[in-house]
């Protein structure tokens, strides 16, 4: 159990949201509020979203509808630290261990049987990390621009600019850094969108733990684990697509074709015109090809 300060944003605070009426669950895990969006059919396969830095649910609205509209149950959780979930103040409590633990526990709560998980950034080393060690629950991985950070992954120039920023700036400007990363563009409504789950600084301890907890070393912690997550992957058979946008400057398509080659899993499909942040640049393309994938 834990007892840290957190922050809890008030509901006021995701009142009018742009395409995002969805009404949130609640699970209480480890003395934390944990939020996630329930959608679709209910005894539908489950398809399981893993959002990454520094977003929140929110990320998946045009891309989960058309899965949900396909039959499937749609479970889009908050991690710790986002979205409508509590917020621990403190950067040190963040680390790939907990992160994990308490995502697992919401899929055992969930009872989640038959699978999809769907990852995108730091959702990526998470996710798979369920994937690999709740076999029982997972039969298929979809994987956009995300990879598996052991310690021995070269990082890009822009990733250690975006982390060194991060370390300096106590007020993460997380609107602007989501519209940084769209090839698209991110109207004003969605920007405050994603600025709506941090009013202060206390509460955007988890955005600015994230890129300082991702280990650059194999000695660092969260290392070894990602490493054994790898091992296990590379002779997974379950069946994995890769989707990634083709100007992702942060973790770039050569990442996506060296992780299918690890996975053996078909080379990426490269989504046109986007960015990191592809959900926002082709998120009703990226949802119907998921379905397309799910139904074959």
């Amino acid at each position: 159990m834990t007892s840290v300060e957190t922050v809890r944003v008030p509901e006021s605070a995701f009142a009018d949201l742009p395409d995002f009426s969805f009404l949130p669950s609640f699970a209480e895990i480890d003395d934390l509020r944990i939020a996630y969006l329930d959608e679709g059919r209910r005894d539908g396969d489950p398809v399981w979203f893993m959002h990454g830095e520094p977003t929140w649910s929110f990320l998946w609205r045009k891309v989960f509808p058309a899965v949900a509209a396909a039959g499937h149950r749609c479970l889009v959780p908050d991690l710790a630290g986002f979205g409508r979930s509590d917020k621990p103040t403190d950067l040190g409590w963040y680390s790939y261990d907990r992160h994990a633990a308490i995502m697992a526990e919401l899929s055992e709560r969930l009872d989640v049987r038959g699978g999809t998980m769907v990852v995108h950034d730091w959702g990526g080393p998470i996710g798979m990390r369920l994937f690999v060690e709740q076999p029982d629950r997972w039969d298929r991985l979809v994987i956009l621009d995300t990879g598996l950070f052991t310690g021995e992954q070269a990082m890009t120039d822009a990733w250690k600019a975006f982390r060194d920023f991060v370390e300096k700036t106590e007020d993460l400007p997380v609107g602007f850094l989501v519209k940084g990363a769209c090839a698209r563009g991110l109207d004003d409504a969605a920007l405050a969108a994603y600025e709506a789950p941090f009013p202060t600084p206390a509460s955007k301890a988890g955005a600015r733990a994230f890129p300082l907890m991702l280990p650059t070393s194999p000695d660092m912690p969260g290392a070894a684990a990602g490493r054994a997550v790898r091992d296990a992957l590379v002779d997974d058979p379950r069946p994995k697509l890769l989707l990634w946008a083709d100007g992702d400057p942060i973790i770039p398509p050569v990442v996506g074709e060296k992780l299918a080659a690890l996975l053996g899993a078909p080379a990426p499909e490269p989504i046109a015109d986007a960015s990191h942040f592809l959900q926002e640049d082709a998120g009703e393309q990226i949802g119907a090809r998921i379905v397309e994938w799910l139904a074959a």
